[in-house]
């Protein structure tokens, strides 16, 4: 299950089935869980902790040292969730503070040269499209999509069930449910599509279209337009979940 040229740190722990190509190297403080793939010349340093099941594609550099200058060699961290696929080159950090950490949810899809940086909180679910980047601090909330080149300002935020475009330039969060496209990004409108290939009712679809229209066509700011929302529709899941993350926003939102 490991090719006889692979580098294995004695304090690395592999998981029962876990299969290890020709010129992996794991490094020290590396855990490795169950049944994962790890392709030829593959590159993990620790500390490190991988949940079951992930596939590695070749060249692949995860838990490296973070990127950023202030840090000064500190333990810091990478954990990844379970079911996970990294395609090719792709590169994620470890957190810069002392004890930080960037974390990676289960069942994420994330395609040749994605890069996750330095303390970025990652959710499930979601799909980064070829050379998606996240700067540091960022957080991707459940089933997001990345698009591909799109690059992400470092403490932003992209709520769930939101797209990038590709090429998108995000400066400011993307709330919940909306499509955001363009350099720099505007919101275009709800991810329709998604939200009905992943079952929400047309109930709640129309809701959001609606507060889509108050939000970004009645010419209100923020604050007027979350009034607007609460007075006039309903306060279900999807409402409530978009107006909480606009109101938590501290960059503001893409308009």
């Amino acid at each position: 299950m490991i090719h006889p040229t692979a580098i294995i740190d004695p304090t690395a722990r592999i998981g029962e089935g876990t299969r290890i190509g020709p010129y992996a190297v794991i490094g020290a403080g590396v855990v490795i869980g169950a049944d994962c793939e790890i392709a030829n010349h593959v590159t993990i340093a620790g500390p490190t902790t991988i949940g079951d099941r992930n596939v590695f594609f070749p060249y692949g550099s995860i838990g490296q040292r973070t990127q950023d200058l202030k840090y000064a060699g500190e333990p810091t961290y990478l954990e990844i969730g379970h079911d996970n696929s990294f395609r090719e080159f792709c590169t994620l950090n470890r957190g810069t503070a002392p004890g930080s950490k960037t974390t990676i949810g289960s069942h994420g899809n994330f395609l040749a040269y994605s890069h996750i940086a330095h303390d970025c909180t990652v959710g499930d679910h979601v799909i980064f499209s070829n050379n998606g980047t996240l700067a540091g601090h960022v957080i991707v909330e459940d089933h997001a999509v990345i698009g591909g080149l799109a690059g992400v300002h470092q403490f932003c935020r992209i709520g769930r069930h939101a797209i990038t475009g590709g090429c998108t330039k995000i400066v400011q969060d993307v709330p919940p449910f909306m499509i955001a496209d363009g350099n720099p990004a505007e919101v275009r409108g709800i991810n329709q599509v998604g939200l009905e290939r992943r079952g929400f009712d047309p109930e709640s679809i129309r809701s959001l279209r609606e507060a889509y229209r108050i939000l970004y066509r009645e010419n209100l700011n923020t604050r007027q337009a979350l009034e607007r929302i609460r007075e006039t529709l309903p306060a279900n899941a999807e409402i409530t979940a978009l107006l909480d993350f606009i109101e938590a926003s501290k960059r503001g939102i893409v308009r």
